[in-house]
């Protein structure tokens, strides 16, 4: 019995598997941010792509500005 609440004594002081967690918790942390910027600057990219491409049909209309 002593060595089973040495064995709990132990598990209850490891931290290890709290690290662990954390950084599970940080890298996702990290892609949900990743993954949202992206988003976001990708579709602001697009339109302006577009409105580059949509310039070199007819260049005479003024799609400098």
């Amino acid at each position: 019995m002593t060595n089973l609440m040495q064995q709990v004594q132990r598990f209850m002081r490891d931290e290890e598997g709290v690290t662990a967690l954390e950084y599970g918790l940080l890298a996702a942390l990290i892609a949900v941010v990743i993954i949202a910027g992206a988003g976001t600057l990708g579709g602001g990219l697009n339109t302006l792509f577009e409105g580059i491409a949509n310039c070199f049909p007819n260049p005479s209309v003024g799609c400098a500005g």
